[in-house]
């Protein structure tokens, strides 16, 4: 079985990633993580010259951190890592519908009121649109 597993950093997609290889005991698991360009421009030095190359690499650099963390922590399950471009929620079932993956387990930020419907909700949009089985891990 191979499993998607997005990684952030957060306590919740630590969580997702213990409970992907507990559970499914996958035989190929596929870490991804996305780049949000969105990020780049909430800074004052994005209208600097450069900035965009910088900022880009530093979360590239960020992202190889987070895959060593992850990997860290268990051994005999070949493993890819993956670092995408683009909305969270778009990457994610862009992958799935590129690639041959049989479920994606994710965790939740458990956003609730107003700032859930401000910032939406990556896991909502992932279950509503992956053509593969979606667990969220709280």
């Amino acid at each position: 079985m191979r499993v998607l597993v997005p990684i952030d950093g957060s306590a919740q997609s630590n969580a997702a990633l213990e409970y992907a290889i507990d559970t499914f005991a996958p035989d190929d698991l596929v870490l991804l993580h996305v780049i949000d360009p969105v990020e780049a421009g909430y800074s004052a030095a994005a209208t600097m010259p450069g900035y965009s190359e910088e900022w880009y690499e530093n979360r590239k650099e960020e992202a190889e951190t987070l895959f060593e963390e992850a990997t860290a922590s268990f051994e005999g399950i070949d493993t890819t890592t993956v670092t995408e471009v683009g909305r969270p929620s778009r990457a994610i079932v862009s992958y799935v519908e590129e690639h041959d993956v049989d479920h994606v387990v994710m965790g939740s930020h458990g956003r609730s009121g107003m700032t859930r419907i401000l910032l939406g909700s990556v896991a909502e949009s992932v279950v509503r649109r992956s053509p593969i089985p979606v667990t969220i891990v709280r």
